[in-house]
């Protein structure tokens, strides 16, 4: 079956050319477009899209409150944001509105579509350059790298940890990291409850977040 895509953003030429790519991969299909947050709503409950890719600055209706709205009447609906906005008081709101990712307008084409997979395939997906921007608002109790105790906290997890966490920040899923691994998805969860403990962090999200500062920083 094909990942049913509802695009949305009020620039006709950005439409046209995610259009003509999204037409272009075989495992898509485009279902509609709209050209404001309104549309969007209205659309979303008329084509019921698998993935919404939805732009934030929009008239009539902007994208945040869009995906607010579309998460509370269709929670089934995974919405990924893709603009062109990477300041934190886009992207936390955003996030919070109900979208499981958050997308910049120049991620190569080949990694957006596969972004729009594993989005559909419930794993959070975020572009690697707004990462760091979200620790300080997801990991509140993690300190800063350059002051010591970050990377103290990340030397705490075991080798296979590690290698977890980091399969965890492209987006993988349990199955999907056991399958790479070549181990039971148990023992992935396992890993993984480990991983949150040491890291004093309550979800994956906020760990994969904070892997990836951490190693943004250390570059």
């Amino acid at each position: 079956m094909k990942i049913k895509i509802l695009l949305v953003d009020d620039h006709q030429i950005v439409l046209k050319g995610i259009s003509f790519f999204l037409n272009m991969q075989p495992d898509f299909e485009l279902v509609g477009e709209a050209h404001n947050g309104q549309e969007a709503v209205e659309k979303a409950e008329e084509l019921n899209p698998d993935i919404i890719l939805m732009d934030l600055n929009m008239p009539i209706m902007d994208g945040i409150e869009a995906s607010t709205l579309i998460a509370k009447q269709n929670p089934h609906i995974k919405i990924l944001v893709l603009t062109s906005f990477s300041d934190r008081s886009h992207i936390v709101p955003a996030l919070q509105s109900g979208a499981i990712g958050y997308m910049l307008k120049d991620v190569e084409p080949d990694q957006l579509a596969e972004a729009i997979r594993s989005a559909y395939k419930g794993n959070i997906q975020l572009h690697p350059d707004i990462a760091s921007a979200l620790l300080a608002e997801v990991a509140p109790n993690a300190q800063p790298v350059k002051e010591g105790p970050g990377r103290e906290l990340m030397e705490q997890l075991t080798p296979r940890e590690l290698e977890v966490l980091q399969l965890i920040t492209k987006g993988m899923s349990n199955k999907d990291i056991a399958s790479a691994l070549t181990v039971a998805e148990k023992t992935v969860k396992t890993h993984v409850s480990s991983i949150l403990s040491k890291l004093n962090m309550t979800d994956r999200t906020q760990a994969a977040i904070y892997a990836v500062q951490l190693m943004n920083e250390s570059e």
